[in-house]
């Protein structure tokens, strides 16, 4: 069973790597296209080496400053409270976390609990020193323990793969380049006055540079982006339903709370905030007409069951 844990974790770690390294590449590949398209080839080099650092330096400001709040706002989103040791099924809860983080071989994260009678969990923090685990009344209710112990596990998982960081990195750069677009948008469509015909080359370049850009963004931001972001959503599940088995040992605990969390996943204060649905363990929006591929946030229990039965 272990060898087959670990085939599948490298396996996942090493299609994430790619999949974050088309972010970039995609980005600069369109810019240069719709460029070349408008303009000389050599124009369109030198847009492509003067904006594309402009664009991932405003992400990476963006990603600072969401970096150090992500977290507080997450669990804000959720309208989740701490756990704390008051009643002996809480503790029971608390006791279980410590187990497993110390299988995990990470620190024991805080405990948070959501007011919600559906079964779902997520893990957010930046590192394993300052993580937390939310949980719903309805899965702490409803699974049997070790159902409990493996879904704790599997949000240990992301922990430990510090998967949480990766979605802060990649969500706020999608939302910068999305304000950006906007922002650009804006300034093409406000009419900022007359000018003099002096001007009226050198604001014709700016606009049609403008404008190449504002393109550029939005098909990425609208096609590509989501693509590749969902693609390496579903990849991170995989491999911490992975790290669930390679921690407890036991894939027929999480294959059992998967199909009891299938039932019944929907989180109603988190309907409002769609982006938060790719780090719960299931998709905790109303589900409309879903559809398989490259739409979902996660892969269908289906696949994630039959990946956790070659594991056995």
């Amino acid at each position: 069973m272990s060898k087959d844990v670990y085939q599948h974790i490298k396996t996942n770690n090493r299609k994430t790597i790619f999949l974050i390294c088309l972010l970039p590449i995609i980005l600069a590949t369109i810019l240069f296209l719709l460029s070349w398209a408008f303009i000389s080839l050599d124009d369109a080099i030198n847009i492509l080496s003067s904006v594309l650092p402009v664009l991932l330096i405003i992400c990476l400001i963006w990603t600072i400053i969401s970096y150090c709040c992500g977290s507080k706002m997450m669990l804000g989103f959720a309208g989740a409270t701490e756990l704390n040791a008051k009643t002996e099924s809480n503790k029971k809860v608390l006791h279980s976390v410590e187990n497993i983080a110390l299988a995990a071989g990470i620190p024991t994260p805080k405990v948070y609990i959501i007011n919600d009678d559906s079964l779902n969990a997520f893990a957010t923090g930046n590192s394993p020193e300052n993580a937390c685990i939310a949980l719903t009344s309805g899965i702490i209710k409803k699974l049997e323990p070790l159902e409990l112990e493996a879904v704790i596990a599997h949000e240990m998982g992301h922990i430990k793969n510090r998967d949480i960081r990766l979605d802060v990195i990649i969500i706020t750069c999608i939302g910068a380049l999305t304000l950006l677009a906007d922002l650009i948008a804006r300034i093409l469509f406000y009419n900022i006055g007359n000018s003099s015909r002096d001007d009226d080359n050198a604001q014709t370049s700016i606009k049609l540079v403008l404008i190449i850009v504002w393109a550029t963004l939005l098909v990425f931001n609208l096609i590509f982006a989501p693509i590749i972001y969902f693609s390496i959503s579903r990849t991170r599940e995989y491999q911490a339903d992975a790290s669930s088995v390679h921690i407890t040992r036991n894939p027929d605990a999480l294959i059992s709370a998967l199909k009891k969390i299938s039932t019944d996943s929907r989180v109603e204060a988190l309907d409002k905030c769609k982006l938060m649905g790719n780090v719960c363990i299931a998709n905790p929006t109303e589900k409309s007409k879903q559809f398989a591929g490259i739409g979902e946030t996660h892969p269908s229990i289906e696949k994630r069951i039959k990946r956790l039965q070659s594991m056995k």
